[in-house]
């Protein structure tokens, strides 16, 4: 098991989740493949975007079939200025690559803002540390061990 992936799995368990990460040789990278890959609707995957909102960097779970609309995303941090960040401000504060971002586990506390359209599934699917790995949640789950305000943040 890859180090990332096991810190998430640590991760978890100290939160009182059991998560069994699943490897997908040919990646998940992006939302479509994760879906492809596990075999599940585009809106089950977790979108992890990470954006600088007035400064503080923050993160939005989003469902895979929606875009993020920034503007509702810079109002739910209170903040004004919502602004995409580099590949080494994602590492630095979460301590993952983009594309394996987990819902937690972090190299930072950060707030966490997640989008309601994924509570209308049973069961989610989140990058597990790596650009390989997903695991499954219930979205409930979700929301309680990231400590996530749930919030509509899909463009319109």
């Amino acid at each position: 098991m890859h180090a990332n992936v096991q810190r998430v799995v640590d991760a978890a368990a100290a939160l009182g989740l059991e998560v069994s990460p699943r490897t997908f040789p040919d990646g998940t990278r992006t939302a479509q493949e994760a879906a492809d890959a596990v075999g599940v609707e585009l809106g089950q995957i977790v979108k992890s975007l990470i954006f600088g909102v007035d400064g503080e960097i923050v993160l939005a779970y989003v469902s895979g079939a929606n875009q993020l609309d920034e503007t509702k995303l810079a109002e739910a941090a209170g903040g004004v200025m919502c602004q995409r960040v580099d590949a080494d401000v994602v590492r630095s504060a979460t301590g993952f690559p983009i594309g394996g971002v987990p819902p937690f586990g972090h190299a930072t506390p950060l707030r966490i803002f997640i989008d309601p359209d994924l509570l209308q599934y049973h069961e989610v699917w989140a990058a597990a540390g790596t650009w390989h790995d997903v695991f499954g949640i219930e979205p409930h789950k979700l929301v309680e061990a990231s400590g996530g305000a749930v919030i509509d943040l899909k463009r319109s």
